[in-house]
């Protein structure tokens, strides 16, 4: 049995992390500050069967709080940290770009540096599709070039990977960075589009469609980056960077019509301009993650779109 420290353990993919862990034999100590980005009744919903486990402990802090920090670390003396909390969203963070630098470049360099004071253990830090920007050639390799991001999201999480490799340069931490692909799956936050259209499409109400229909993201089950994220602890490694993606993105009108499909209706659609900071394109190379993690993305669009509306019905 590990112990197992999760940032951002009530969000999205942090809660679902814990339980697979929790399920697994592990003791998960949980992270979180309940950031107001979305509602804290939801991510206490995330959490609230976690919290009957006696393998699961919750701490509320915040990542900038480097006492908070230290402290955590010293209780828990996790073997794994898996580092998840951030400030999310490549629109949000146009308006508000020093508080992203703040929460997720601090709070990363906090992170690391409790780390590097209680080792040995091993860290999986959650990066983001987005540091690829709009200059490479798809599909992303993770040999490309990341020194032009396009949002100051995009940039705290180039930034984040760079604090890592220099932690690991300096004191031997181990540091694996996934960069994840939209993910999506039950308990996605509500403001992404898998989440957003599926509630407005069962409410009969249009979906706001930014752009011609025309770009593409590279969508990734969350059940696919559980499996990631669990092969890579059990790996050996210093330093690696490794994409999590279906490797089969999908153009936003394809997307719509699959939701289509598995809701059994036909989406009202209002068109809007594009917006400043997307990404045109995203598209996984995920040859690396099969050498690495011996990782291949199971589930297909279709499947985990059925999936999700399931849970969102039982949401409504």
């Amino acid at each position: 049995m590990a112990s197992v420290l999760i940032t951002g353990s009530a969000g999205f993919m942090g809660s679902h992390l814990a339980e697979v862990l929790v399920s697994a034999g592990h003791r998960v100590v949980g992270l979180d500050n309940f950031d107001p980005y979305y509602p804290r009744e939801t991510k206490e919903r995330n959490i609230a069967g976690l919290l009957q486990s006696g393998s699961f402990s919750l701490v509320e802090a915040d990542i900038r709080d480097a006492d908070a920090v230290n402290s955590v670390m010293a209780e828990a003396q996790p073997d794994f940290i898996l580092h998840w909390a951030a400030k999310a969203g490549v629109r949000p963070s146009l308006e508000n770009p020093a508080q992203y630098a703040a929460v997720n470049v601090e709070g990363t360099a906090n992170i690391l540096q409790a780390a590097r004071d209680h080792m040995p253990l091993k860290i999986v830090f959650a990066s983001s599709s987005s540091v690829y920007g709009v200059h490479n050639s798809l599909p992303f390799s993770e040999q490309a070039d990341i020194s032009r991001p396009i949002s100051p999201y995009a940039a705290t999480k180039v930034a984040g990977e760079a604090l890592c490799h220099s932690f690991h340069h300096n004191y031997g931490l181990p540091v694996m960075c996934l960069r994840l692909f939209t993910v999506y799956g039950p308990r996605q936050r509500p403001d992404l589009a898998i989440n957003k259209f599926a509630r407005l499409m069962s409410q009969h109400k249009p979906l706001p469609l930014f752009g011609d229909g025309s770009a593409s993201r590279d969508y990734t089950h969350i059940d696919d980056v559980l499996a990631a994220v669990t092969s890579a602890m059990e790996q050996d490694f210093g330093f690696e960077i490794v994409n999590i993606g279906s490797g089969r993105p999908v153009r936003l009108h394809e997307l719509v019509e699959a939701l289509e499909r598995v809701m059994g209706m036909k989406a009202e659609i209002e068109r809007l301009p594009k917006q400043v900071g997307d990404m045109p394109h995203t598209s996984a190379d995920i040859a690396r993650a099969g050498e690495l993690l011996d990782w291949h993305p199971r589930v297909a669009l279709d499947d985990g779109l059925r999936s999700f509306v399931n849970w969102i019905a039982n949401q409504l």
